[in-house]
């Protein structure tokens, strides 16, 4: 028995600090969690889960306007923004005490306040010190904004989820999901909504294919998305109203300015520089394949590392180093074909290498692509397209990537994702008969190969 109070003291309940502790206390481990904010962290609080439940309610204005055109007649309807966000803070609350509980019964203490690293063995809480022989960061990340005059005026989307009211105008600045994401919410729920993005074309590492068709879905439902742009200051003018003065010299006002720009690595005031955790000049903690540190016994997952900042990837993290630690199994997460979804309006989603990278990886490939207008669209009349693209090693026939832009598309991937975690050919997506009418059945009935 170690001479410490405990064998892990996890600094940060969200999703892969928690995983962690349960999985490791249920392999013996004596475990303790310890938390500043909220239990469940980014995801469950200001993240994936609340906004995936904002994208659902944004989503109804489509499905009314759809109804017309199968028979329905649907009368006056508008969105109350206060019943919403009530609604989603109940849900979350729910959720925090499942969290509070599945620490509680896998037998984790739980510590509420800042934790602080004294020394490699030792946390102080509070005004509470305890030793352990393995220290675990999972602090996440936090969203940064730009240092520009004004930028006080700025929200992100940890204070969209709170806002009082639904603004009339909201500019959205920034090109990765979350900003993709928000205008797309703003936008059902009947805001007038303006994206900027200083690049040439926004969500940066998916397929070009894919980010050129979600550019021009976006802009077919009236989100007036302009890149090349980008906001040199912010000022509130005597309406109230504000007004971000673009590096071009032009104008935009709007109610609300939301800013997702990107997130950093929590790890300021954590006592890793005294402990002599090396980190990354973006701040993130540096780990080897095994989510160990610079220091022996202290360990980091999820956001804070900045590898793959997905939950679902902290939560694998978590489990490989329960395993690592208290299983008996070295286990190394994988951060290859993870698959992952843009929740824009249409939604994106996409699994393993972009045309380009698989180019790059094996030179030459096989490119597959299709796009059309789904059966459903027949009868509403929505000018929406769907793409769906498949990439082929050409030397092995394996199917290294797959992507698509359209309704359903994170439950579809998530499906084909097997398929090319377990290594399929062109030839088995060939071989399997599609369901029909379904727009799923594309991905195995693409037969002519785009030429190079």
């Amino acid at each position: 028995m170690s001479s410490t109070d405990y064998d892990l003291f996890t600094i940060g309940a969200g999703s892969g600090g928690v995983r962690a502790s349960r999985i490791s206390a249920s392999l013996g481990a004596r475990v303790a969690v310890a938390e500043e904010r909220y239990l469940g962290g980014t995801c469950v609080n200001v993240g994936c889960v609340p906004k995936k439940l904002l994208v659902y309610a944004s989503s109804f204005q489509e499905e009314f306007e759809d109804a017309a055109g199968f028979g329905w007649t649907v009368g006056d309807r508008t969105a109350d923004w206060a019943t919403l966000i009530a609604n989603k803070d109940r849900e979350i609350e729910r959720l925090n005490g499942i969290y509070a509980r599945l620490l509680d019964e896998a037998g984790v203490e739980r510590f509420e306040g800042r934790a602080r690293i004294v020394d490699p063995h030792t946390v102080r809480v509070g005004d509470r010190t305890v030793t352990a022989e393995n220290i675990l960061v999972a602090t996440g990340s936090w969203p940064h904004l730009p240092e520009i005059p004004g930028i006080e005026h700025a929200i992100t989307s940890n204070e969209a989820f709170y806002l009082e009211s639904l603004p009339e105008r909201v500019l959205v600045v920034g090109g990765g999901y979350i900003a993709v994401e928000f205008a797309g919410i703003f936008h059902g729920l009947g805001s007038r909504v303006t994206q900027l993005y200083r690049g040439p074309l926004f969500l940066r590492g998916f397929d070009d294919d894919v980010r050129e068709a979600l550019a021009e879905e976006i802009r077919k439902t009236g989100i007036d998305l302009r890149f090349g742009a980008n906001p040199a200051s912010i000022e509130r003018a005597t309406d109230g109203s504000l007004v971000a003065t673009l590096e071009d010299g032009s104008r935009c006002e709007a109610d609300t300015i939301l800013y997702a720009t990107g997130r950093r690595p929590l790890t300021a005031d954590l006592g890793l520089e005294d402990a002599k955790v090396a980190l990354a000049p973006s701040g993130a903690i540096v780990v080897d394949e095994y989510s160990r540190t610079s220091v022996e016994n202290i360990w980091a997952i999820g956001d804070v590392t900045d590898r793959l900042n997905l939950t679902p990837v902290a939560i694998h993290e978590g489990m490989c180093l329960a395993a690592t630690l208290f299983g008996g199994r070295p286990t190394a997460p994988v951060h290859e074909d993870v698959a992952s979804a843009v929740f824009s309006q249409p939604p994106l989603a996409t699994v393993g290498l972009t045309e380009a990278a698989a180019r790059e990886r094996y030179g030459e490939i096989d490119v597959y692509r299709t796009g059309f207008r789904e059966l459903k669209h027949t009868l509403s009349g929505r000018d929406q397209r769907t793409l769906m693209k498949l990439v082929v090693d050409r030397a092995t026939d394996r199917v290294v990537g797959a992507h698509m832009v359209g309704p359903h598309a994170a439950e579809i991937i998530q499906g084909l994702a097997i398929a090319v975690k377990c290594g399929a050919t062109k030839a088995q997506f060939d071989a399997t008969i599609g369901i029909h009418p379904s727009s799923a059945e594309e991905f195995v009935t693409m037969r002519e190969k785009v030429a190079d």
